[in-house]
C-alpha cells in the first residue's frame, strides 16, 4: 500500500519543461527577425503579436473572470488616442506614451467597471459596447486629434523613434514582440498566484467559489481593471505602427473585439494556450483566404460553427482532453515518488529471500 511519503507535489511536467525549451529557442528567433525576415514578414508578425496579446487578455477575462466582453474596443482606442496626445501635447516620447496609456486605461476603468459591474450576463456585454460607442463619439468630438476624420502622428515624433526607416520598424518589431512576452508572462504569473486560484475557482463555480470566501466582485475588479491597462498600452502599440488614427479605425468592433473573440473561442477559452493556437490560425486563414472577400468572412463563420460544434472547449480543449498534455504549468499535481533504480531493485531481491522462523 503507498503511504503519504511516497507521494510528492510537482508543478511543472515532462511537456511543460520541453514546451519552455522551444519556446526560449523560438523567442530567440524571433528576436533576430530584423536580420533574415523582411519588411512585410516583420509587419504581419508584429500585427499576429499583437492579436496574440488582446486575445490572451480577453481570455483571462472572459474565460477566468467570466465577463464576456464585447466593447473591449474601447480600451484599443482609447489607448491609441493617448498614445496621440501624450506625444503631441504633452511632449513624451512614444517609448514613455505606451506604459503611460496603460496607467491611463486603468484610471478610466475604475469607474467604468463601478458602472458596468452593476449588469448581468447578456446586460453586461451589451454595456460594454455602449461603453465603447461613448468613447468613439467623444473621440470624434476631439478637435485638436482631428475630429471624426482623425489624424496622423507627426513626423517629427516618427522619427525620434530611430533615425533611420528600417530601425523605425525593427524597433516597432521589438516592442511587439516585448509586448506579447510581457501579457503571456503577467497572465501566467497572475493565474499562479492566489488570485489565479480564486479566478481559477470562479471560472469553474462561481456558487461554489463565493460560498467559500472568494470576494467574486473584487476578483472580477482586479481583473477588469488590470485587462483594461494592458489593452490599452497594446492600443497604443497598434497605432504607433499604424502612425494615424480615427475614430472609426481606433474602436472597431470588427476589428478588436469580434477578430479577438473568434481566435479565443477556436484556440480554447480558459486555457493558455488557447489565445496562441488560435492567433496563428486566425492568421493562416486571413492570409490564404484574405483575397475572397465576403466569402473570406463566411468561411471564418463556418470554422467558428464547426469547432464549437465539434470541440466546444476549442482545439486546445479538444488536444488536452484527449493527450492530457499542458503546456503552461499552472498547477500543483500530487504525484507517486518513484524509487530510484539501485533501491527498487534491492526491494525486488529482498522479496525472493526466504522468511526466516
Amino acid at each position: 500500500m503507498n503511504t503519504t511519503g511516497q507521494y510528492t507535489v510537482v508543478r511543472f511536467t515532462p511537456a511543460s519543461r520541453i514546451a519552455a525549451a522551444v519556446a526560449i529557442v523560438i523567442l530567440i528567433a524571433l528576436a533576430l527577425a530584423p536580420w533574415w525576415a523582411g519588411r512585410a514578414d516583420m509587419r504581419l508578425l508584429s500585427e499576429l503579436f499583437l492579436y496574440m496579446a488582446l486575445a490572451s487578455l480577453w481570455n483571462l477575462l472572459a474565460g477566468y473572470a467570466g465577463l464576456v466582453s464585447v466593447g473591449q474596443q474601447a480600451f484599443v482606442g482609447f489607448g491609441g488616442y493617448c498614445l496621440f496626445a501624450f506625444t503631441m501635447f504633452l511632449g513624451l516620447s512614444p517609448m514613455a506614451a505606451i506604459p503611460v496609456a496603460g496607467l491611463a486605461g486603468a484610471l478610466i476603468a475604475v469607474p467604468v467597471a463601478v458602472l458596468i459591474f452593476r449588469l448581468r450576463g447578456a446586460y453586461f456585454a451589451i454595456g460594454t459596447w455602449v461603453i465603447a460607442e461613448v468613447f468613439r463619439l467623444g473621440a470624434a468630438q476631439v478637435s485638436a486629434l482631428g475630429g471624426g476624420s482623425g489624424t496622423s502622428l507627426p513626423v517629427s515624433i516618427v522619427r525620434s523613434i530611430a533615425d533611420s526607416r528600417a530601425m523605425r520598424e525593427a524597433t516597432t518589431y521589438w516592442m511587439a514582440l516585448g509586448m506579447v512576452v510581457v501579457v503571456l508572462a503577467l497572465v501566467c504569473v497572475l493565474l499562479r498566484s492566489r488570485r489565479g486560484v480564486a479566478l481559477t475557482a470562479i471560472r469553474d463555480n462561481e456558487l461554489a467559489s463565493q460560498s467559500l470566501g472568494i470576494d467574486i466582485w473584487r476578483a472580477k475588479f482586479f481583473v477588469y481593471v488590470v485587462t483594461a491597462a494592458l489593452t490599452a498600452s497594446v492600443g497604443a502599440l497598434i497605432f504607433l505602427q499604424k502612425l494615424r488614427i480615427s475614430p472609426d479605425a481606433a474602436f472597431s468592433v470588427n476589428d478588436w473585439t469580434a477578430f479577438v473573440i473568434f481566435i479565443v473561442v477556436i484556440g480554447g477559452i480558459g486555457t493558455i494556450e488557447g489565445p496562441i493556437i488560435g492567433t496563428i490560425i486566425f492568421f493562416l486563414l486571413r492570409e490564404t483566404l484574405a483575397d475572397l472577400g465576403a466569402v473570406y468572412l463566411m468561411i471564418l463563420g463556418l470554422v467558428a460553427i464547426v469547432i464549437m460544434l465539434r470541440a466546444p472547449k476549442g482545439i486546445w480543449g479538444f488536444v488536452r482532453e484527449r493527450t492530457g498534455l499542458d503546456l503552461f504549468a499552472l498547477t500543483r499535481r500530487v504525484v507517486e515518488r518513484r524509487p530510484a533504480a539501485g533501491q527498487n531493485t534491492e526491494n525486488k531481491e529482498n522479496a525472493h529471500e526466504p522468511q526466516a522462523t
